[in-house]
């Protein structure tokens, strides 16, 4: 039986979004590591039920509006993963770094764009404790031909 829902789980279902399962991992790694008050995660691709909704280059086979859509499937993922290894979504305090890789077609240079997906569900979903430093970064593949992919620090509570 899980634990019930907090309040960062409660504001999840009111924006129609419900925390997924944790993907098991692709290669030798595990989805999240807690180190004292902070948890890491691994990158997390945009699977939906253990699928890629879409794959390709950002800026040709998937549009930017589609990459930003996914890059928050991504953040969901990742908050998944911290929950797996704190408990308690409610226990972070804020979220320090996301770093995003955006899978970009060769003169696409959106990337912050892209990311602000994800950005912009962590401050929907956790309010100032989501404000945080990034990194958006273009790179020519991702694991799987994923567009996006999305991997965050938290700090927690005591």
């Amino acid at each position: 039986m899980s634990a019930p829902a907090g309040r960062v789980e409660a504001k999840l279902a009111e924006l129609g979004l419900k925390l997924p399962e944790v993907t098991p991992p692709l290669a030798a790694y595990v989805p999240a590591v807690r180190t004292g008050r902070y948890v890491y995660t691994s990158g997390q691709v945009p699977l939906v039920d253990g699928s890629l909704p879409v794959a390709g280059k950002v800026g040709s086979e998937v549009s930017p509006e589609q990459a930003k859509e996914l890059a928050a499937v991504c953040a969901l993922n990742a908050l998944a993963a911290v929950k797996s290894v704190a408990g308690d979504l409610d226990r972070i305090a804020r979220v320090v770094k996301v770093v995003g890789f955006v899978a970009s077609a060769p003169h696409f240079t959106g990337q912050p764009g892209v990311v602000n997906g994800a950005s912009e569900l962590l401050g929907t979903v956790l309010g100032d404790a989501g404000v945080h430093a990034r990194s958006a970064v273009g790179v020519s593949v991702l694991p799987i031909d994923a567009p996006v992919e999305v991997e965050i620090q938290v700090e927690l509570r005591d």
